[in-house]
């Protein structure tokens, strides 16, 4: 009973640590001094909390690494990526004759502030300026990923597997996955779906408005992450997501952020330079996106600041490189840099969030938290099932065993598959859907609290596309196939894929 009890202390006193700093906290200290029982909209918002941001439970005696990681291949291999990424880095410094941090002139801080809202206008020379890595680059790594204490000829079951990942994680298959997204069904109503043999699709959406309507009244946090399994509302998304995430902006949230565009003004650090290279190699050129040139700056610079991402290292099975300023003296230093070191493709995270929250501090705590949730998990190597490993393992074995045909012909022609999907998986389709379909895959990522999501859908498009992919010759000719996405319906795609498919 002892252990139980203490187990249990265990756990409240990581619950309170989680919670204190959060805008929950201050929420649930101003509930407390009205009256002397959590609001009832308080009760879910901190079980998503916990439900979103935890863990997996560990054995209270497990060493804290193994809660970031239990695989110590696994560990060794982010650890080695994180000294190589960090070695590219301190070359580029190097090279290039400048630090990683420095205080800027006060002139220099005056002409920042007065164009904040207009950085996009700006065009520092940035052609020394290389990204870090490119999808591709992690790709290779994860390719080479081997578990040491394993031999092929244990498992013919992942013997048989053909794909470019060779790690024997656990993936589902489709019966389990039609279980955990049954809200996808064929016979379940769908925003995102033209039209249904069941409900009209007008009636359904009034009716799912009205739903989504009452769950905002309600402030209930568990409720909305339900709610948007089916999709949301575009009017009322921007709150749902905030209601998911528990943003609420309020004066202590938008005070912070104030303080990091302060760390900007007065640091320059080398990841500004790498921010704005992505910047204007990716959004700048998106069609899409390129009207939130200044937003994503903004978000992105900030963000290169904020210590409170410190905390998402906690569950992370990556450790965060860190960059102090010096001062005259050997103890003035500041701490300045928090290390998310940005690679090509990055701000694609931010962009699409730019056209739900034109507010800079509230987009800027979505994306943080939607970041230290989520997609993290796309770049940095582990066992977890939403982990880019896992997914890429999923996607394989989901094409290998329901399209063996396809499989079997793009690997002979050289034309793996997942060398055309990977950067898709990275980058949670931003940049490769069309917005409106984009913000309807998030949806399912915010309600299934996952991201296996974008592996079922990397699955689903080479299925859609398996007449044309059968012909092909070559990995040029199949990437010509797959190049554009952005005419594609994602619910269907899920549908047909998910519950169409003979199991």
């Amino acid at each position: 009973m002892v252990d139980a009890e203490g187990g249990l202390s265990l756990t409240i006193a990581r619950v309170v640590q989680r919670l204190r700093g959060s805008s929950l906290h201050s929420q649930l200290e101003r509930q407390a001094r009205v009256s002397p029982g959590p609001a009832p909209a308080v009760v879910p918002a901190v079980y998503t909390l916990l439900s979103l941001r935890f863990p997996s439970p560990c054995h209270p005696a497990a060493p804290p690494e193994h809660m970031k990681e239990p695989l110590a291949y696994m560990r060794k291999a982010q650890g080695s990526w994180e000294k190589r990424i960090l070695k590219s880095l301190n070359s580029m410094c190097t090279e290039l004759n400048i630090p990683l941090a420095q205080k800027r002139p006060a002139s220099e801080q005056k002409e920042l502030l007065n164009k904040w809202n207009e950085m996009g206008t700006d065009e520092p020379d940035l052609s020394l300026f290389r990204p870090v890595y490119a999808p591709k680059d992690f790709l290779e790594v994860l390719m080479n990923l081997r578990n040491p204490n394993y031999e092929n000829g244990e498992q013919p079951s992942f013997r048989n597997h053909l794909g470019l990942i060779q790690v024997p994680l656990k993936v589902k298959d489709i019966p389990e996955l039609k279980e955990d997204f049954s809200e996808l069904g064929l016979n379940i109503g769908q925003l995102g779906i033209d039209d249904s043999a069941q409900v009209p699709p007008e009636f359904f959406e009034n009716e799912h408005v009205r739903v989504g309507q009452k769950v905002l009244a309600e402030q209930d946090s568990a409720a909305a992450q339900q709610y948007v399994r089916q999709g949301c509302p575009t009017a009322l998304r921007a709150e749902l997501w905030a209601l998911i995430l528990n943003i609420s902006n309020q004066p202590e949230d938008i005070l912070y952020y104030e303080q990091l565009k302060s760390n900007v003004i007065q640091h320059n650090l080398l990841v500004d330079s790498l921010i704005y290279k992505d910047v204007k190699l990716t959004a700048s050129n998106d069609d899409y996106y390129f009207v939130f040139e200044d937003y994503l700056y903004q978000v992105l610079l900030c963000f290169s600041r904020d210590t409170s991402v410190l905390e998402h290292f906690a569950y992370s099975s990556a450790t965060p490189p860190k960059s102090y300023i010096r001062g005259k003296g050997e103890l003035q230093k500041s701490f300045c840099f928090v290390g998310v070191i940005p690679f090509h493709g990055f701000s694609m995270y931010v962009a699409p969030l730019c056209f739900l929250y034109h507010e800079p501090s509230k987009l800027y705590q979505m994306f943080r938290e939607m970041y230290v949730r989520f997609f993290f998990r796309l770049h940095s190597i582990s066992s977890h099932p939403s982990g880019i490993v896992s997914l890429c393992l999923l996607f394989e074995t989901l094409l290998q065993t329901h399209l063996p045909q396809l499989f079997y012909h793009l690997r002979e022609i050289g034309a793996q598959p997942l060398r055309i999907s990977f950067k898709w998986m990275v980058r949670a389709f931003s940049g490769y859907l069309a917005t409106d379909q984009l913000l309807l895959l998030w949806d399912r990522i915010l309600g299934y609290n996952s991201l296996e999501i974008l592996a079922v859908l990397a699955a689903a498009v080479f299925a859609f596309r398996a007449v044309n992919l059968m012909e092909v010759t070559s990995l040029a000719a199949a990437e010509a196939v797959l190049a554009d996405l952005s005419t594609l319906k994602v619910v269907p795609l899920l549908q047909i894929f998910l519950f169409a498919t003979v199991t």
